[in-house]
């Protein structure tokens, strides 16, 4: 590697486009504009005006979302894959039959009870139908344009010691927190395939980085609240989420899985100083990418697929959620899990966090219909724990048994389990020490 940053021609215009692009998507992600009276990030702005000024457009395209993803599985035999798959395809048919009967009036009166279909076609449906697509414009600039190799290079020392990983999973473990799970665990079962990560490395990614993305995030902190602290909720819950999953690469069932790998010599940096070899690493992404309206097609055709896949689950899951909460104590029991914890912690409403927290397993959204007339450190602290914990059976679950990484179902769920139990003080420790209690 050279000793300094190697000088092309016409580098110049590709660092000014690498600054400025990446600063438009840090601007559309994590700045608030003050507009019409509301501060928020621009994703929410466009959604929430779409919706408000063009409503029946707005259900006329959440509806062939759900059409789409509910006949996919069908049209292209991806349901056989697995028995997996057979029950996930048939979770997409009925979230389409409830979403149609509801639409259209003739669902029965108890799932159009205002806890039910109205709360999750409204908080889930359209929000996460407009919202993930219009940020997946947003994540052309935050994510294509050398940001996360300029910060990766920087990561890349630590990866190995803190959370033993490969120190290129940096790139990884940073995409799928600021784009999707589905496209992070893309990358991570690409790399398990050529080797490049152990079965342990796999699953320490899978299970521990790729989370939802930050478009998702944004409409779960409108759900609850907390976009008044978007920044501090959305880089806490980056914090918690890594410290964790830096504690279960340590643990049992992580620990038990086989962590030979090929071996891949990483870069040495050394010589050059990390600046100049972030730069180089950011120039050169920059460098290699295809047009413009290309990297946003394709980002944006990432969004409305992963859209599709989950509105349809998201709504027979999350109603099966509902149902199961209302009518049956399942989530109570399984919340007594975590409620010794938040008690201990001095949580307000401990026992219903902890139902929400437990419900989450299932949908991670739907929960939050719970807490919303909950205390503010209530609301912070699922919200934080909703995205720590990381797996549920609405979506990355499913994904991650789609991949090749051979993890059983048992295990993601005793990884889930473990990784909310560690989240609850970090988040509580995060709440007091941040704008969450007041």
């Amino acid at each position: 590697m050279e000793k300094t940053l190697e000088r092309r021609p016409g580098r110049g215009s590709t660092l000014f486009k690498m600054v400025s692009l990446s600063l438009i998507g840090i601007v559309i992600f994590f700045v608030e504009l003050p507009i019409a009276g509301t501060a928020t990030i621009l994703p929410v702005h466009i959604a929430n005006a779409i919706v408000d000024h063009a409503r029946p457009a707005a259900i006329a395209f959440v509806l062939l979302l759900i059409l789409y993803g509910a006949l996919a599985p069908f049209l292209d035999g991806s349901w056989r894959k697995s028995w997996g798959s057979m029950v996930f395809s048939a979770f997409k048919v009925l979230g389409l039959i409830a979403t149609v009967a509801y639409l259209a009036g003739f669902a029965p009166a108890v799932i159009t009870s205002p806890g039910m279909m109205p709360f999750l076609f409204e908080k889930l449906v359209l929000n996460l139908g407009l919202i993930v697509p219009i940020g997946a414009i947003g994540l052309s600039f935050l994510i294509c344009y050398g940001l996360i190799e300029f910060c990766s290079v920087f990561l890349e020392p630590v990866m190995r010691r803190i959370w033993r990983t490969p120190g290129y999973s940096a790139v990884d473990a940073v995409a799928s927190f600021v784009g999707s799970y589905s496209i992070g665990l893309l990358i991570t079962n690409r790399m398990f395939l050529t080797r490049s990560y152990s079965f342990r490395q796999a699953v320490i990614i899978a299970t521990g980085f790729s989370t939802i993305s930050v478009t998702f995030m944004v409409v779960v902190a409108k759900v609850l609240g907390l976009l008044s602290i978007w920044n501090y909720y959305f880089w806490s819950t980056l914090l918690v989420t890594f410290a964790v999953t830096a504690i279960t690469a340590r643990i049992p069932p992580i620990s038990w899985y086989d962590d030979t790998e090929d071996g891949h010599q990483e870069d040495d940096v050394a010589a050059t100083g990390y600046f100049a070899a972030a730069m180089q690493a950011a120039l050169t992404r920059v460098e290699g990418n295809p047009g413009f309206l290309r990297l946003l097609w394709e980002n944006v055709k990432d969004g409305l697929k992963m859209t599709s896949v989950i509105l349809p689950t998201g709504v027979s899951v999350g109603l099966l959620g509902l149902l199961l909460s209302m009518y049956t104590p399942v989530f109570d029991w399984l919340g007594l899990l975590f409620y010794p914890l938040l008690s201990l912690l001095q949580v307000p409403e401990a026992m219903l966090t902890a139902k929400a927290m437990a419900a989450a397993l299932a949908e991670m959204f739907f929960p939050t219909g719970m807490l919303t007339d909950a205390p503010m450190m209530s609301r912070y602290l699922f919200g934080v724990t909703s995205v720590s914990g990381l797996l549920f059976f609405a979506g990355s679950i499913p994904c991650i048994l789609a991949t090749e990484i051979p993890v059983k179902v048992p295990h993601l769920v005793l990884i889930w389990a473990i990784r909310v139990l560690l989240s609850i003080p970090l988040a509580v420790a995060a709440a007091h020490l941040g704008p969450v209690i007041v």
